[in-house]
């Protein structure tokens, strides 16, 4: 081996190095926030995504109902900052000295009753969707029947948009049952 040859390969072990360190403190990082930042519950409608080059999962557009004060916001929608409260997600409207990368934006979006009976509520859909990778052999965890509502634990940084860790299912104004998908 040629001492140039022995140089290159002691660059790619470092670059290699780098990168590996680079990955783990990701890896870190995300596994950290997990343990320390808040979690919740938060209503999904599914996105029919259908991109192959990222793999397969489901693209899910976040709906909040709307917290006081957001319905005057207009069509043009409003910063909100998320919250989570006895296992749920809630949203409210971000103050001016909120700064920007600690907001979301929400944006009307379709009525809904959270239960047979109960008055319809008005739900905003947040800015940006969140993917969640699924396995292949897993069938479509957004395909559901009547009556049956998709929900995603979320974990709420301090920045960004909400990080799912698993999805379940809310039937008829039960419980949210957490789906078996790994």
């Amino acid at each position: 081996m040629t001492a140039g040859g022995r140089e290159g390969w002691r660059r790619g072990l470092a670059l290699a190095l780098l990168q590996g360190g680079l990955l783990l403190s990701l890896a870190g990082q995300l596994l950290l926030d997990r343990a320390s930042r808040p979690r919740g519950w938060i209503r999904t409608e599914p996105v029919d995504p259908h991109l192959p080059i990222r793999g397969r999962y489901v693209d899910l557009a976040l709906v909040i109902p709307a917290p006081a004060g957001l319905k005057e916001a207009g069509s043009s929608g409003a910063p909100v900052v998320l919250r989570a409260e006895g296992g749920l997600v809630r949203a409210e409207l971000a103050g001016a000295s909120t700064p920007r990368s600690r907001s979301l934006q929400a944006y009307p979006g379709s009525s809904w009753a959270p239960a047979p009976g109960a008055a319809a509520a008005q739900l905003w859909r947040l800015e940006p969707r969140v993917a969640f990778f699924i396995p292949p052999e897993v069938p479509d965890p957004s395909r559901r029947p009547p009556g049956e509502q998709l929900w995603v634990e979320v974990t709420l940084p301090a920045e960004g948009p909400p990080r799912p860790i698993r999805l379940g299912v809310k039937r008829e104004g039960g419980p949210i049952t957490p789906l078996a998908l790994r």
